[in-house]
């Protein structure tokens, strides 16, 4: 049976509004797709949370790489205000668009 992608409700989801969605996250140089991200609240995209990422073999990388073109995406932080590491992204190195949660398998 086929498992799809479930978003996740916790206090993060909660204290910026309850307001999310899912979106796929691709270099924005060579168009590849690099994740599925769960995106909480209103505002830019600055940086991916690692326990918002839905793609396993990104999350134990210092740096984040487009696997197609090797263009540096990212790089792994600790987001002082919450403590919670994430992958700062530079601009203008992604795209994003929203899809449907129930529609993508894991």
């Amino acid at each position: 049976m086929a498992k799809f992608i479930k978003l996740k409700s916790d206090k993060y989801r909660k204290s910026r509004g309850g307001y999310s969605r899912l979106l796929e996250i691709s270099c924005a140089k060579c168009g590849s797709r690099l994740l599925f991200y769960q995106k909480d609240g209103p505002g830019i995209l600055k940086r991916v949370y690692l326990d918002r990422i839905y793609d396993i073999e990104v999350k134990d990388t210092p740096k984040l790489f487009c696997s197609n073109c090797k263009v540096n995406i990212g790089t792994l932080i600790i987001y002082e205000k919450e403590n919670r590491p994430a992958f700062k992204l530079l601009f203008g190195s992604v795209t994003k668009k929203i899809v449907k949660a129930n529609k993508i398998k894991v």
